[in-house]
């Protein structure tokens, strides 16, 4: 069984997801580092030479390609956009939404520059959320609100939720 964290930058995927792999004895992939590797650039380096547009089709071939067994997976923040990722991450994971507030989001994010958010120009945090949130609670197949909760209660709930969708 894999389990798959999605949600919006900031929300904790990355840190939750490798603690609950550390905690739960799983493996961990961070999809945001398989893309820096494949490009050997940083996430805002690949935005920047070549636009969000074409890092979205880096990272859905990224995620398309992965295979693997008892595995937390966190993804980025646009792995949403792209259909053969989403599916096979579907086929292959328990998706778990990581649900937080926008304000929380852009208390958490401060200086986003560096941070290799896929962003349209022009586009604001606000603008990005409430485009993705749609998303993410159609590609999600368990939504987890992690609002005021610490790094240790949100994996405890994430795998308490993943544990009751299988049943056990």
């Amino acid at each position: 069984m894999n389990i798959t964290l999605i949600g919006m930058p900031a929300c904790g995927k990355s840190m939750t997801g490798l603690m609950m792999a550390k905690k739960f004895g799983y493996n961990y992939i961070d999809t945001d580092l398989l893309i820096q590797g494949r490009e050997n650039k940083r996430l805002f380096e690949i935005l920047d030479e070549y636009g969000p547009d074409e890092f979205n089709q880096i990272e859905e071939e990224v995620i398309a390609s992965i295979r693997t067994v008892n595995t937390i997976i966190a993804t980025g923040g646009s792995a949403i956009y792209g259909p053969r990722a989403m599916k096979n991450l579907a086929e292959m994971s328990t998706i778990v939404y990581i649900e937080l507030t926008c304000e929380t989001i852009i208390e958490r994010l401060g200086d986003f520059a560096l941070r290799g958010i896929s962003l349209q120009p022009g586009e604001t945090i606000q603008d990005i959320y409430d485009r993705r949130v749609p998303l993410y609670q159609k590609f999600a197949h368990i939504t987890v609100n992690t609002e005021g909760l610490t790094l240790d209660e949100s994996c405890d709930k994430i795998m308490e939720a993943v544990n009751e969708r299988a049943g056990k």
